[in-house]
């Protein structure tokens, strides 16, 4: 799934030009991700990725044009995770029980953190222009949320009173504070209680079967 966040792509590549590019881009991720933005450089990158400076800098020609795409690379994953059939669109009270389970029962682990809040993380200590663009794709993840919460109210799932956009913070924030806590404490406890809560704070807002069945 494509996010377009504002990354400058290669036009008219070959199939092999888009192999080598998503090659370099992977490492290029790993890089980031292992060492911060400051740390990851044109030599480490080459070495990492076994391609050649004029191959390098055809892809990606200044650091900005790598890190946008990295932005991108992360925000895809995430993005496309949630817009999967698995979620169903977030339009119900059990779809957001079955996201926080994936993350708390599934037996994924959690020492490794969010790749898209570990890159905000280093890019907010940086002096590239793609603030915006990072800030863009936390909002797409938030209007996921979102849109499914708007969908509950029209459904008459959840309460009129209940704030799509507040309630889609909330559930970013939970993700975000929650992985940041379970790494520092190495316990998941942080993320299932930040996620847990979340997701019961929604459940205050349900409608009674017999409001649901009245609209």
């Amino acid at each position: 799934m494509q996010v377009s966040i504002g990354s400058r792509r290669p036009q008219k590549l070959t199939v092999k030009g888009h192999a080598t590019r998503a090659h370099i881009l992977r490492h290029a991720a790993e890089l980031i991700y292992a060492k911060g933005v400051h740390a990851t450089n044109n030599e480490l990158l080459r070495s990492a990725a076994g391609v050649s400076g004029s191959q390098l800098t055809h892809y990606f020609p200044t650091k900005e044009s790598l890190v946008l795409a990295v932005i991108d690379w992360q925000a895809d994953s995430i993005l496309g995770f949630h817009r999967s059939e698995r979620f169903a669109g977030f339009d119900s009270v059990d779809a957001f029980q079955d996201w926080a389970d994936f993350y708390i029962l599934s037996g994924r682990p959690f020492e490794d953190g969010c790749s898209l809040g570990a890159l905000a993380s280093e890019i907010v200590k940086t002096d590239l222009d793609i603030h915006e663009q990072l800030a863009r794709a936390f909002e797409q993840w938030r209007d996921i949320f979102r849109e499914g919460l708007e969908r509950m109210q029209r459904l008459g799932r959840i309460d009129a009173s209940a704030d799509p956009v507040r309630l889609a913070h909330m559930f970013v924030a939970a993700y975000q504070g929650g992985m940041l806590l379970a790494q520092v404490a190495r316990d998941i406890a942080p993320l299932r209680d930040s996620l847990y809560a979340a997701v019961d704070h929604l459940r205050t807002f349900a409608a009674t079967p017999d409001d649901a069945d009245s609209n």
